[in-house]
């Protein structure tokens, strides 16, 4: 090779290198949109923090196709793509949502504190857990999404009594034996899962435009793609074992 083709080499290399290295830096730029949304927290601005919850689960949408299209794991192996998607999302996912729920005064005030810690120790354990994710890429119990739960808390705005009773709840189902759908990777009914996650996503905007001043049928949309979410596994595995 002579020096011009070797030099069309590294500087080709450099490149994918660079671009490489530029899907770590978008994944990393979720823990500063997580402190963004906690600045928001802080100043009680709960519509504000979701729309920035909103561009972190957009950020964390994203990367993983990039970083597949261009081998991110191969030609940048000294950064691990997967540890830096892990601490952004229990930032995103778990630790800015906690404080919410915690702080929003949604919640019994003497349960508060105590369902704020577990939320932030069980969502650690959880996406430390090797086992999170099932062969068939559902997850393992209740999978940590603590904006989508704080989403629904602010949406429905229950009674402190019940809202500290289903915040326990779901804490209790972190490491439950059952199995949620992954709306991107599970294969069965995709096209449906991806349609109702698209229309959620619509709905959430709508939301948050309106400052979750929406009306019964929205909510009942709200609730009834959430139900599909979580439960439609385990009502499908239900129905094969009374088949069987």
């Amino acid at each position: 090779m002579d020096e011009a083709g070797q030099t069309r080499q590294i500087a080709a290399t450099t490149a994918r290198r660079a671009a490489a290295l530029s899907v770590h830096v978008f994944t990393a730029l979720g823990a500063g949109v997580a402190l963004l949304a906690t600045l928001e927290a802080v100043r009680e601005h709960w519509t504000a923090m979701f729309w920035w919850l909103g561009v972190a689960l957009a950020i964390d949408g994203l990367d993983g196709p990039m970083a597949r299209r261009l081998d991110v794991v191969n030609v940048q192996p000294d950064w691990s793509g997967d540890v830096l998607d892990l601490v952004v999302d229990f930032t995103t996912y778990v630790f800015v949502p906690a404080y919410a729920i915690t702080a929003s005064g949604m919640l019994l005030p003497l349960a508060a504190p105590v369902l704020g810690v577990a939320i932030a120790v069980t969502g650690a354990l959880y996406f430390a857990d090797r086992r999170m994710k099932s062969d068939d890429n559902h997850f393992r119990g209740f999978p940590g999404l603590w904006n989508i739960a704080a989403f629904y808390l602010f949406l429905l705005h229950p009674s402190p009594v019940l809202a500290s009773l289903l915040v326990a709840v779901l804490i209790a189902l972190t490491f439950a034996p059952f199995h949620v759908i992954h709306p991107v990777r599970v294969r069965r009914l995709r096209w449906l899962t991806l349609s109702l996650v698209g229309l959620w996503s619509l709905l959430a905007i709508h939301a948050l435009r309106s400052d979750f001043a929406v009306g019964t049928a929205t909510t009942a949309l709200f609730c009834a793609i959430g139900l599909y979410i979580v439960a439609s596994d385990s009502a499908i595995r239900l129905l094969r074992s009374l088949k069987a």
